[in-house]
């Protein structure tokens, strides 16, 4: 069976390199779905999972300068309370199995389907920071700031309950909150910020019990090659074929999830 999880992080890996589609929005509902993992386990296997895979990312963000700085110290200053604040409710709530289940395959469905509406509606969304005549429609720095906080504390929530929410859906917010800022500097920012956040929720609910770290191991063994080669091959997918599929897939897994 190790084998089994091993070449699913290569496939999942591979997917990651060459779409740049997050990880935890396929990687938790396979665990899920296929491999019959306790979605409590598979949440929290998937964040550390996610951490250790996104540092390379970011790293290499870092060094071309495609990081904003202060827009990632302002979502961690939403995101990372948020996480924190789920693991202790979590913690304390001590809901028995069935209810957690519940819980946390409902966040999940609802955080994919948001994930595939952001990538079906990611190009109209962007537009929306524009007027007609292509002026940049911009918020007071005060408020812009306030509602960076407010979407790293969404990301926090969702990400620490679901694994799913830090990669298409924060990269869309990201769009319309700041349209003035490059597209690829807008991704490196994103991946920088789902490091720490990734890393506090699942450290989180490794304390929780939550995380089976022989299951990491495999997803690892398979996932870094993969990366790497989907990253190197340079195979490039029509954006407008692209999106689609992925939302649609998406929404799929989202349906089966809340309906299982």
């Amino acid at each position: 069976m190790d084998w089994f999880y091993t070449i699913s992080g290569f496939l999942v890996g591979f997917i990651v390199g060459v779409t740049g589609v997050g990880g935890g929005s396929l990687m938790t509902p396979l665990l899920v779905l296929v491999f019959g993992v306790a979605p409590a386990t598979a949440v929290g296997t998937d964040l550390l999972y996610a951490s250790l895979t996104k540092i390379g990312g970011s790293w290499a963000h870092s060094r071309r300068g495609t990081v904003d700085w202060k827009v990632v110290r302002l979502l961690a200053t939403g995101s990372l309370p948020a996480a924190l604040l789920c693991v202790v409710l979590l913690h304390y709530l001590s809901m028995d199995e069935k209810h957690l289940k519940a819980l946390i395959t409902g966040v999940l469905s609802v955080a994919l389907v948001l994930t595939a509406l952001a990538l079906l509606f990611k190009p109209y969304l962007q537009k929306m920071g524009r007027s007609p005549d292509g002026a940049i429609y911009e918020l007071h720095a005060h408020h812009l700031s306030g509602a960076t906080i407010f979407t790293g504390a969404v990301l926090g929530t969702l990400v620490t309950i679901s694994s799913v929410g830090a990669g298409a859906l924060g990269v869309v917010v990201l769009l319309f909150l700041y349209p003035r800022i490059a597209t690829a500097k807008i991704v490196g920012t994103d991946i920088a910020h789902a490091v720490p956040l990734t890393l506090v929720a699942g450290l989180g609910h490794a304390a929780l019990g939550t995380v089976n770290f022989g299951l990491l191991g495999s997803l690892l063994l398979g996932s870094l090659p993969g990366i790497w080669l989907g990253s190197h091959l340079g195979v490039k997918i029509p954006d407008q074929i692209l999106r689609p599929f992925l939302a649609t897939m998406l929404m799929i897994i989202g349906g089966r999830l809340l309906f299982a």
